[in-house]
């Protein structure tokens, strides 16, 4: 268990963050929630190429049910849904902004997300703008921050071991899952 970690399921991931930060933006409490509630989700920087992480979190997400929507201008259209140029062009409510650009790209795309209104701004992992965090906050969205979707998802669904990741949790039944 991470240092200072109180659940059996925190996993610190070597974040960036300080304790005081990923206690505010990684709760779990707050994870399973977003998972257990959001029914679509918008990648900023999804790319249609299969070997990109984007499309590898995009993919999953897709398979696991959630309405999956591509945000990158290059593209037209990814696992069946039209891609959009950027969030303001989405006719359609967001729950949650999955984000996989730069730090410095973040500022606007909390903007963005405050005005379609997203429920939830995720940065990936090492992505971490607290400026973005702020503005996001500000608009009433949750902020996660230096966490991947897809671990996160498996995690608490209960799968995540199958694919050999150590979710930090001892037992000799079969995961359950949280939602």
């Amino acid at each position: 268990m991470g240092s200072g970690s109180s659940l059996a399921g925190d996993v610190s991931m070597n974040s960036i963050l300080t304790e005081e930060q990923r206690h505010k933006y990684q709760d779990p409490g707050t994870i399973r929630t977003i998972l257990s509630t959001a029914k679509t989700i918008a990648i900023v920087g999804l790319s249609p190429r299969s070997e990109r992480p984007s499309h590898f979190v995009g993919s999953y997400l897709h398979a696991e049910g959630y309405r999956v929507i591509p945000v990158n201008p290059q593209a037209t259209e990814i696992f069946g849904e039209r891609a959009y140029p950027d969030l303001l062009s989405i006719p359609d409510p967001v729950d949650v902004v999955d984000v996989f650009r730069r730090p410095q790209e973040c500022v606007e795309i909390a903007r963005q997300a405050v005005q379609i209104g997203a429920k939830t701004l995720w940065l990936q992992l090492r992505i971490v703008n607290l400026e973005a965090a702020r503005i996001a906050e500000e608009g009433g969205l949750k902020v996660i921050m230096d966490r991947c979707l897809k671990i996160e998802h498996g995690r608490y669904s209960g799968s995540l071991h199958w694919v050999g990741m150590n979710t930090e949790i001892i037992s000799a039944r079969r995961g359950r899952r949280y939602f």
